[in-house]
């Protein structure tokens, strides 16, 4: 706990020290677009009242953990399916390869243009976002399963379900951990950008319509909570990271100990 109390400081430590830089090197700022620190906490608490929350914060919540459930979903099940089979993985990778190579944001004209601009097509975005770290991170990961273990289980015929539980997806889970992080910070960005075109609520939507307001300071601490809301899920993800992978981590300390 001690150990993960610091880790918890350690990734604060910087957001601190961010704010605190931020407060002094702004504090005499005369620029209508770069207010002082100091303006944008003091319209903080009038501009997120507990009612813009309902309204804007949690719709954009709700869409990113159904996003990112489902490039979770699809990746690792994707992920386990190409990597397992060596056929149909030299089939579909120059196709992987193709879209892996296609910036995410530039799909979301093509996405509204065919779904509409309504609540799926907003999680869509975000799915579509997510999955590629974590379908090729999972892919990588199975490939590169032990064929010791592999055999072991072919030869005491461990098979389906339990193979996959037991060996596949432990063996497998530091890579895909890798994965889910790297599209942890892809979604809240395509939730955003999700948000900026044909929405009606949201962080995204609302931080623009600030823009539009030239209401400046109201629309850094949209910016602000964006910022605080990266912060937040990446500490929740540090937490179930700790707790899926802790043999992982046990075992390495055990390698690095001699053990």
């Amino acid at each position: 706990m001690t150990r993960l109390l610091g880790r918890a400081g350690l990734l604060l430590g910087l957001p601190v020290i961010l704010l605190v830089t931020w407060w002094f090197a702004s504090a005499g700022s005369k620029s209508f677009y770069q207010p002082p620190l100091e303006t944008i906490i003091k319209v903080f608490p009038d501009t997120w009242t507990a009612e813009r929350f309902r309204e804007d914060v949690l719709p954009s919540i709700i869409r990113l953990f159904i996003g990112y459930g489902l490039a979770l979903f699809l990746g690792i099940a994707l992920g386990v399916l190409i990597g397992a089979n060596r056929r149909l993985r030299s089939l579909v990778e120059p196709i992987l390869e193709f879209l892996r190579a296609i910036p995410p944001p530039v799909l979301v004209p093509i996405l509204i243009l065919i779904a509409g601009i309504g609540n799926p097509t907003k999680v869509l975005v975000i799915v579509v976002g997510g999955i590629w770290p974590v379908l090729l991170n999972t892919v990588e990961g199975v490939r590169g399963v032990d064929e010791v273990l592999a055999d072991t289980c072919r030869s005491y015929k461990i098979r389906g379900w339990l193979r996959m539980r037991t060996f596949i997806l432990r063996a497998a889970s530091p890579q895909i951990v890798v994965g889910a992080r790297q599209a942890l910070s892809i979604c809240i960005i395509m939730m955003v950008i999700g948000e900026l075109l044909g929405a009606t609520n949201g962080l995204g939507y609302t931080v623009v319509e600030f823009q539009r307001g030239f209401q400046i300071p109201e629309m850094w601490s949209g910016v602000f909570v964006l910022g605080l809301l990266g912060v937040l899920l990446s500490l929740a993800f540090t937490l179930v990271e700790r707790r899926v992978l802790n043999w992982y981590h046990g075992a390495r300390a055990a390698e690095r100990s001699g053990h």
